[in-house]
């Protein structure tokens, strides 16, 4: 169980989402809530108050009637539930529910508290608003995503429940929720805020740090493979430079290759002074893919670390316009509903996903290319070369999947197109942002998926094994029974995605 009160951990939205925890609100925010709406409607009787007696967006210039001011916002819903595309995937849905309940939580929106209610339960009872995923331009927040979730907690529109898509009248009857009360604000506090594009961009952050991990684990065992040297991962080296990430990525392949066998040290070889050959036959130093490691995986771990902390800040904020303080006994009419601390760490995130998507892809070919690593058979081939073809066709996979991640990476942030009769003249496309990332990721997995299949087959072929670290053994223990030995050609997209799967859930 986790009480929601004043502040919510990235970590706890994650445990709700994939690992079945239950959300509960605490009886004094739900007091604060109330408290918060009851001075807004008191403040606004005598008061032009946006989006509570006037229209929305360039409309605003436009009084509406006290006697409207129900309809107003259910029009305001009705009207923004304009999405196209695929559906959200139930991951994304629950996460926007989450994210949108913390923000009203903040008790800053002037919201009754019937709206967090059927929040909570939706999310308990797993019942899912229809979600489109073309909508958003994630400035005055990523409204028309946000719509079709508003649209659903007031009792109309879809849900998927179960896995079935039906009305949300007959789903709230069968679970027992009551729909939200509209009263003064509801439907702008509902839509307008950053919930969508902070919700899957938190799902997007925990992926990332499974892929960085897998990531360092892939690295350190080619290490393994090749018998590389230990001192590119030294302290001495590596505190030559002051990165963090740096540091953190070379500490975790030292602690990884700390028991293996085949690590060389320099000071046995190359600093003997018995070396008196013209051509040294083993390298002095190995491709930047396998040696540059720290150097290259230390500002993804960077970056990743300061996108946990936006999302984590922007998940606790109140994030929708007007801000109503209830505290102060002020309305600040302003932009919270911006999107751009999002929008721009999801492609800073997509970059540096797109960096080891492709430090994967290096790694994979510099194991398949047997003239540059010069310890294994073309494309890892443990059958009769030309009849059988080993990893070959699997390469052409990573490869045009890397080329997509490359393309994907090219900025959301830098995208703006005015709209909404320029009103909106500069937006964040937070939300296309957050959700490119998704597929990067996906992506990604696939990639460092291939690239690990391929490892476990150059680990046999080379009957390494028991000379590995114990924490690469302990992976090829975990991974035998999904990668079978290739020898003879079989088809190879069920073992790319039960690696997948694995490597995705571990």
């Amino acid at each position: 169980m986790i009480t929601l009160n004043k502040f919510l951990k990235t970590k706890d939205l994650v445990d709700l989402v994939f690992h079945n925890a239950t959300l509960e609100l605490d009886k004094k925010l739900i007091k604060r809530i109330d408290d918060n709406h009851e001075f807004l409607k008191e403040y606004s009787k005598s008061k032009v108050i946006y989006g509570v007696n006037t229209g929305f967006g360039p409309m605003a210039q436009y009084r509406v009637q006290d006697d409207r001011i129900i309809e107003l916002q259910f029009n305001l819903i009705r009207s923004h539930a304009a999405g196209t595309g695929k559906v959200f995937p139930p991951e994304h849905v629950k996460a926007t529910m989450i994210a949108r309940l913390v923000s009203l939580s903040k008790c800053k929106s002037g919201v009754n508290s019937t709206v967090v209610k059927v929040l909570e339960q939706m999310i308990n009872k797993d019942v899912y608003p229809l979600i489109f995923q073309h909508g958003g331009v994630g400035a005055s927040g990523d409204l028309v995503q946000l719509a079709h979730l508003a649209l659903c907690v007031i009792g109309e529109g879809e849900v998927f429940y179960k896995g079935d898509r039906r009305n949300t009248k007959d789903v709230f009857k069968e679970v027992g929720i009551e729909p939200a009360e509209i009263k003064i604000r509801e439907g702008l506090a509902m839509i307008n805020g950053t919930s969508a594009m902070t919700g899957i961009g938190i799902l997007n952050h925990f992926k990332a740090q499974r892929l960085l991990s897998w990531s360092i684990k892939c690295s350190a065992m080619i290490n393994e493979l090749v018998q590389a040297y230990d001192d590119h991962f030294s302290i001495e080296l590596n505190s030559a430079k002051l990165h963090e990430g740096q540091l953190e990525i070379a500490k975790d392949i030292r602690d990884h290759i700390s028991d293996s066998k085949l690590m060389k040290n320099r000071q046995n070889t190359l600093y003997s002074g018995e070396n008196q050959e013209e051509f040294f036959k083993d390298k002095v130093q190995e491709y930047y893919s396998v040696r540059c490691i720290p150097q290259i995986l230390g500002p993804v771990l960077d970056t990743i670390n300061y996108t946990g902390e936006i999302l984590e800040k922007e998940l606790n904020s109140a994030n929708d316009n007007p801000i109503i303080d209830s505290e102060r006994q002020q309305v600040y009419h302003g932009g919270n509903f911006h999107g751009d601390y999002i929008s721009l760490e999801m492609d800073k995130l997509r970059l540096v996903i797109t960096r080891m998507t492709m430090l994967a892809e290096r790694q994979l070919n510099f194991l398949l290319n047997h003239k540059i690593n010069e310890i294994l058979p073309p494309f890892v081939n443990r059958g009769v070369l030309g009849l059988n073809y080993g990893m070959q066709a699997a390469q052409f996979t990573a490869t045009s999947t890397t080329a997509e991640n490359q393309t994907l990476s090219n900025s959301m942030y830098v995208h703006s197109i005015p709209n909404n009769n320029d009103n909106q003249d500069i937006v964040s496309m937070g939300a296309n942002a957050a959700q490119l990332t998704t597929i990067a990721i996906e992506n990604a997995f696939e990639v460092l998926s291939i690239e690990l299949i391929t490892i476990i087959q150059a680990i046999r072929h080379n009957e390494i094994q028991d000379k590995l670290s114990s924490k690469s053994q302990t992976v090829c223990e975990e991974l035998v029974s999904l990668i079978p030995d290739i020898i003879e050609d079989k088809p190879l997209y069920p073992i790319i995605q039960k690696a997948k799967d694995y490597i995705k859930n571990h």
